[in-house]
């Protein structure tokens, strides 16, 4: 082997190696997803009574967590159906491209709902682990 031959081979273990520690994990991607979605989108409308407040990630139990305000008529435990609401998001869950990694991963998705008249009032918390969707 010349120097040109190792010169190019050296060059290119260290790109290679350069690359590789820039791959971030899928923790890492999930906890960045959530901080840009909240920072950017969030609080946002999702509905006449829903509002996104935020997502997080918890990495101990690799649960995405969606945070929501509900409003108006929603805004009572009592007109919440909690069954009707877990086949809902269950059904969106399974249908969503956009948390396919997440998914395949088995991460669980938590969607907890606060009431806007009282905030610290939980008026639905739902988990939805790897068993639920798949």
């Amino acid at each position: 082997m010349n120097i040109r031959n190792i010169v190019i081979i050296t060059a290119s273990l260290v790109c290679a190696a350069f690359v590789a520690s820039c791959q971030e994990s899928i923790e890492e991607r999930c906890r960045r997803e959530c901080m840009e979605y909240t920072k950017t989108k969030c609080p946002f409308p999702y509905d006449k009574y829903t509002t996104i407040d935020s997502l997080a990630f918890d990495v101990a139990s690799h649960t995405l967590i969606h945070y929501y305000t509900l409003k108006g008529e929603a805004d009572n435990a009592g007109n919440l159906q909690t069954d009707k609401a877990r086949n809902a998001l269950l059904q969106e869950l399974k249908n969503s491209t956009r948390t396919r990694l997440y998914k395949e991963n088995g991460y669980s998705f938590r969607y907890i709902y606060h009431s806007q008249q009282n905030p610290e009032t939980v008026l639905l918390d739902i988990l939805l682990k790897k068993e639920d969707y798949q």
